[in-house]
């Protein structure tokens, strides 16, 4: 087990996962705040470059905060952003996180102007950008290397599976070799990179799922994020389970939370975990509704850990 010792007093016990967020605090003086910008993008597999209908779970409404629409400049969504979070913590330093859809689907010059737009605030220390493997370049790797001389720079793939099969029936429109790729690319130069995985997509069992921590395991990967299956209204996924529920298994809180032990024990120790689960608006989750916030979420996953004694990376080779 790798032990995270920043922030830890002499009585406290070693934590048994690398939190993200005990990692940021070792890099910046002040606590950081990550803030929600939408910049207007689409995705290829919703504008027919590669598809239509994008991703069959995604309906954005879901993980996009009222402050970050479309409609508002990033200037303004940054500016609106520090004061839905001030009144909490009232010192503190920002990340801009270009989140909703594929945040590097442009030219090389407009993304310049809208990742230094939100760097132009004094508040704001660095960048996280979300976007699809098949969605990155070589030139767009060197500005960001070049950036992150001066300033935080996280780039966000979504791979969700790394099964083909998986990924063509959700129409990522990109496969698992891609991911591979744009990760080795990423963090060759010396970039902060960071995975999402969605745990329990249609018509995968426990067996593969644990497979996809091997593999991502192998990846020079900074930060993780995990996700439940989260069905959302106006979604194709929603309508596949009206009609066709045997392709889903929706876990239990406590099945869920086994579940994460397991693959948290196959995870590459060096690799930081950024969240376990998300939590979708309550007027759009169908199901699973757990009732627990993400916090209080996490508080059960490192009481479980403490149950079954285990840690990140215990099965790790």
């Amino acid at each position: 087990m790798t032990e995270n010792k920043a922030n830890l007093s002499t009585d406290q016990k070693p934590p048994r996962y690398l939190n993200y967020n005990q990692v940021l605090r070792t890099e910046f003086s002040e606590r950081i705040q990550k803030i929600s910008i939408n910049a207007g993008f689409t995705c290829p597999n919703r504008d027919g470059s590669k598809g239509r209908g994008g991703c069959t779970y995604c309906n954005n409404q879901s993980f996009s905060p009222q402050y970050s629409l479309p409609v508002k400049s990033v200037s303004q969504q940054v500016k609106e952003g520090i004061a839905f979070f001030h009144h909490k913590y009232q010192t503190q330093y920002y990340l801009a996180y270009f989140q909703s859809y594929t945040n590097t689907y442009d030219t090389l010059e407009n993304l310049k102007a809208i990742y230094e737009e939100a760097l132009s605030h004094p508040q704001v220390k660095g960048i996280v950008v979300g976007t699809r493997p098949d969605c990155i370049n070589q030139k767009l790797l060197d500005y960001f290397a070049e950036l992150s001389k001066s300033v935080y720079v996280m780039i966000e793939y979504g791979i969700e599976s790394t099964s083909d099969k998986t990924l063509q029936f959700i129409n990522r429109g990109h496969d698992y070799a891609s991911a591979v790729e744009a990760i080795k690319a990423t963090a060759a130069l010396g970039l902060r990179t960071g995975a999402h995985l969605i745990l329990g997509l249609p018509n995968e069992n426990r067996e593969l799922i644990l497979q996809h921590a091997d593999r991502i395991s192998q990846l020079p990967l900074t930060a993780l994020k995990l996700h439940q299956l989260q069905l959302v209204r106006k979604t194709v996924m929603a309508k596949q389970y009206a009609e066709h529920p045997e392709w889903f298994n929706l876990y239990t809180a406590q099945e869920y939370i086994d579940l994460a032990i397991d693959f948290l024990e196959r995870i590459n120790p060096e690799i930081a975990i950024e969240r376990f689960v998300s939590q979708s608006p309550k007027e759009l989750l169908i199901a699973p509704n757990w009732g627990l916030k993400n916090f209080e979420f996490t508080a059960k996953i490192e009481k479980r850990l403490e149950e079954r004694n285990t840690w990140q990376g215990r099965l790790f080779s």
